[in-house]
């Protein structure tokens, strides 16, 4: 089974896994989707059928079971249109990216009423969820959205039922799933102490691909030592727990933190006003980089109070350090097909439009 990534930092690459992948992804399945499949689920997700989220996490596994799977794509994801879909159908379970929440939320703040619902289960994986997220899927649509945890080239390894174990801090994604072994590993390649950030590191060879389609080298670079290096920071807490912190790629170096972008944007999307919202660093030849914040509003348009009232926030929420010096408002943010915010691509447009107004 030959499955390519998303090219959330590049070009896809495909890695090729065994056909036993599927059978040993099933457990995984039923723990997220709450004892799945029980009797009228019927599953639906917006996520491309050629990911390994849209077809791995919900897709083959309707399949396998002989459990209905709908099938509904937009050009463009419309949480009004999403609504009245899953209504419409009945649709019981379903695996979607973060965006599809952040939208549908956005869209349910502003809504005077929504249809009735019949879900059962939400699966969630591709970026971090926040707090906020989860509360307000608790409080409308009546369920708990459980986060999982993989990639193409090891999917999927970390996930939980919120809804059997209460004590899953909001913000983990939850344990290694029963068969697989997990670490934090830090830069020099040893075990990091409980809550110690370092590198999400994924025991071969269950359930880790055979190899990458690229060269032999970047196949050698990835699994070392019989362990695959996922790219991902995370660190794991006293319990067991999992949390994801950032792409290593997407670490934002400024007047010598090392910061992360998912909890500030986790933050931000706490506000009213604000549908999407997209960190990253931007060069500064003072503080090596400047945390800058793009924005999607769900309502209104940008303005200095509101810009200076989202500061705030990070403010009083997190870390001084952790304040956008920057608010940059967007119409949209360039996301992947699976949903996922092309930050490397956001960075380079920002940049070529810096360059452009200086000519």
């Amino acid at each position: 089974m030959l499955i390519y990534t998303s090219g959330t930092t590049g070009n896809p690459k495909g890695a090729l896994h065994a056909h036993r992948f599927l059978l040993g992804h099933l457990p995984n399945i039923e723990i997220s989707h709450q004892g799945f499949p029980r009797a009228g689920d019927k599953g639906w997700t917006p996520a491309d059928w050629a990911w390994i989220g849209g077809l791995m996490d919900l897709a083959l596994p309707c399949l396998y079971y002989g459990v209905p799977l709908v099938s509904y794509r937009q050009l463009k994801f419309d949480p009004e249109a999403t609504f009245q879909f899953i209504a419409d159908h009945q649709i019981r379970n379903m695996f979607l990216p973060p965006t599809a929440l952040k939208l549908m939320r956005s869209y349910q703040m502003t809504a005077e009423r929504l249809p009735v619902l019949s879900v059962r289960t939400i699966a969630s994986g591709g970026e971090a969820l926040g707090s906020s997220l989860l509360g307000w899927a608790r409080k409308c649509l009546n369920v708990e959205v459980n986060e999982i945890y993989g990639q193409t080239e090891c999917n999927l390894v970390i996930c939980t039922d919120r809804s059997v174990d209460k004590t899953v801090p909001d913000g983990a994604m939850g344990k290694a799933v029963p068969g697989h072994k997990l670490c934090i590993l830090t830069p020099d390649g040893h075990e990091a102490e409980i809550g110690e950030v370092g590198e999400i590191a994924v025991q071969a060879p269950d359930p880790v691909m055979f190899l990458g389609t690229g060269k032999p080298e970047d196949t050698q670079e990835k699994i070392k030592q019989g362990w695959l290096l996922t790219g991902d920071l995370g660190r794991q807490d006293e319990n067991g727990f999992f949390s994801f912190v950032a792409r290593d790629d997407d670490i934002i170096t400024s007047s010598g933190y090392r910061i992360g972008p998912t909890e500030i944007e986790n933050c931000l999307m706490q506000h009213p006003s604000v549908s999407l919202a997209a960190v990253i660093g931007l060069p500064d030849p003072i503080r090596t980089e400047t945390v800058t914040a793009c924005i999607v509003l769900s309502t209104g348009i940008g303005s200095d109070q509101l810009a200076e009232n989202l500061k705030q926030l990070v403010r009083e929420r997190l870390s001084a350090h952790l304040v956008p010096r920057q608010i940059i408002w967007r119409d949209d943010l360039p996301l992947t097909a699976t949903g996922k915010i092309r930050r490397k691509a956001l960075r380079e447009s920002l940049l070529s439009e810096t360059d452009s107004s200086l000519d």
